[in-house]
């Protein structure tokens, strides 16, 4: 424990990058899944057809080749920059990885929760004279995320571990910073390893138990 003792103000910074990737990855993610789960039940085909080939690629692709896709091909060869300091740059681009890729699954969550939903309110909204947008807006996805709690809890928590591959954009985060200190205290290698993974549960258990309440709590009764 010597070696996290000496680096405490590192592995705080560095978990604090992860929680950084993982919120702002996850508000991200839920605006564009949100969209894309509103594509996928419009009434236009267009829009259903290129919903679900986004969703299917980006499900189906390792989350490794998306970050690799931002970093390398949006950020060094397209050359885009969304801030001079190298370090804010690859961080904003990790984020859209991130969000890029967890996006589907969120879309594929809410999609299954409109499934919940029965057919007759949004027929009882039309003939109301409400359109598309308003149904979905006012009856259709408040009822689908309260029965999808739980999934977009395990998104999330999942979207937290996958921040770890965030290096691969050269954004240091806790496991970029484990693998430093080992290289560094090599007789140490157990307490480091279980140190980052004790911060990882410190992490993740707390999300799990707070989307486990809430799905009770706004479990929508049929």
């Amino acid at each position: 424990m010597d070696a996290l003792l000496l680096e405490w103000d590192t592995v705080v910074a560095a978990f604090w990058m992860t929680v950084r990737l993982a919120a702002v990855s996850a508000l991200g993610s839920l605006v564009l899944g949100t969209l894309l789960t509103a594509m996928r039940v419009a009434p236009l085909a267009t829009l259903r057809r290129t919903a679900t080939v986004y969703v299917a690629v980006a499900r189906n692709t390792p989350l490794t080749l998306v970050l690799l896709f931002t970093g390398l091909g949006v950020g060094a060869n397209l050359g885009v920059e969304l801030s001079s300091d190298i370090a804010t740059n690859n961080f904003w681009l990790a984020c859209i990885g991130l969000t890029a890729y967890t996006a589907a699954f969120v879309c594929e969550a809410l999609r299954s929760g409109i499934n919940t939903v029965p057919v007759g309110q949004a027929e009882a909204a039309r003939s109301l004279g409400l359109g598309f947008l308003q149904t979905l807006r006012l009856i259709t996805l408040p009822q689908a995320f309260r029965a999808v709690v739980a999934p977009l809890g395990s998104i999330l928590i999942a979207l937290t571990k996958n921040t770890t591959i965030a290096l691969v954009v050269g954004v240091s985060e806790a496991s970029v910073r484990m693998r430093e200190m080992i290289e560094t205290y090599g007789d140490q290698v157990m307490q480091i390893f279980l140190g980052f993974a004790a911060g990882f549960v410190l992490l993740c258990l707390p999300m799990g138990l707070l989307f486990g309440w809430l799905s009770r709590r706004l479990a929508v009764a049929r």
